[in-house]
């Protein structure tokens, strides 16, 4: 009887263990697809006005694709963080207009979307 007990208490904390596991290891890509709706949220509000597409109405080689980002060294979350943040040249600053985790959002939907060519997904 007592080992019975035993075992049943066993059996709830490895099933328990279990959850909890599955629960936590859900969570990154729950948080990806969280990131990749507000970028697209922040990007469409503040970007796409310029940058439609990737393109880039006002430069056009300055766009947002792949090639271009490799060629200005902006191929990476943290130069395009950067970018956002403190503006360059023809490109105004975000740091009073975005939250910081806005601008981490929205630049990793902009490599993200470079990536893959800027096609719809």
């Amino acid at each position: 009887m007592f080992l019975c007990i035993k075992m049943r208490s066993l059996i709830k904390f490895v099933i328990f263990t279990v959850l909890l596991l599955v629960i936590y290891l859900q969570q990154p890509l729950l948080a990806d697809t969280v990131d990749k709706a507000s970028g697209a949220k922040v990007f469409s509000a503040n970007c796409a006005g310029c940058h439609i597409n990737g393109g880039n109405i006002i430069r056009r080689g300055k766009n947002l694709k792949m090639r271009a980002l490799k060629k200005y060294k902006m191929d990476s979350v943290e130069a395009i963080s950067n970018i956002v943040t403190y503006g360059k040249n023809n490109m105004s600053a975000y740091k009073d207009r975005l939250s910081e985790s806005e601008i981490q959002a929205v630049s990793t939907y902009v490599l993200k979307q470079a990536e893959n060519n800027w096609r719809k997904q």
